[in-house]
């Protein structure tokens, strides 16, 4: 199941098989008490995979730029809604497509691109310079002026009389 889920495991299934029956989430969602918009993300991953939505992956997928770029492309000429698409392409759930066509429509092409993992590597031949003497004085310099500025407003607040 999905840690992020309002709806217990009973209520998935509770909630799949009235979806089995017909029922759509706004009734399935009065008739167990949840959030409908739980119930909602629930039915589209279930309009896709079926009794199969009730499993968690193991792993995430990750898509190739070409694929998202195409699905965004065809989301939003219109060629499909999300839940067809993404039905039609298997993808894990239609929130999905949502969000890489709001990044495209954002950050363009580029905010589909796979983004590297990671603190970015320095360059092998930057070695860490040192500072001088005089920016050493300087930081030092500041430091002690910020500390006399801190102890003078202690200062002020103990002569303070009390209210």
């Amino acid at each position: 199941m999905f840690q992020s889920s309002s709806l217990t495991t009973d209520q998935r299934l509770s909630a799949v098989d009235l979806f089995e029956q017909g029922i759509g989430y706004t009734a399935v969602s009065s008739k167990l008490n949840v959030s409908a918009r739980a119930v909602r993300c629930l039915e589209e991953r279930f309009k896709i995979w079926g009794r199969a939505a009730l499993e968690s992956k193991p792993t995430k997928q990750i898509h190739s730029f070409e694929f998202k770029l195409e699905l965004v492309r065809q989301f939003l000429e219109g060629e499909g809604t999300a839940p067809d698409l993404a039905r039609r392409h298997q993808l894990s759930s239609p929130s999905l497509l949502r969000t890489w066509a709001n990044t495209y429509r954002i950050h363009g092409e580029d905010g589909l691109r796979p983004k590297t993992k990671g603190r970015p590597k320095t360059v092998s031949g930057a070695e860490r310079v040192e500072p001088t003497e005089l920016e050493q004085l300087r930081r030092e310099n500041q430091r002690l002026a910020a500390e006399n500025a801190y102890l003078k407003k202690v200062r002020a607040l103990r002569n303070q009389p009390p209210r």
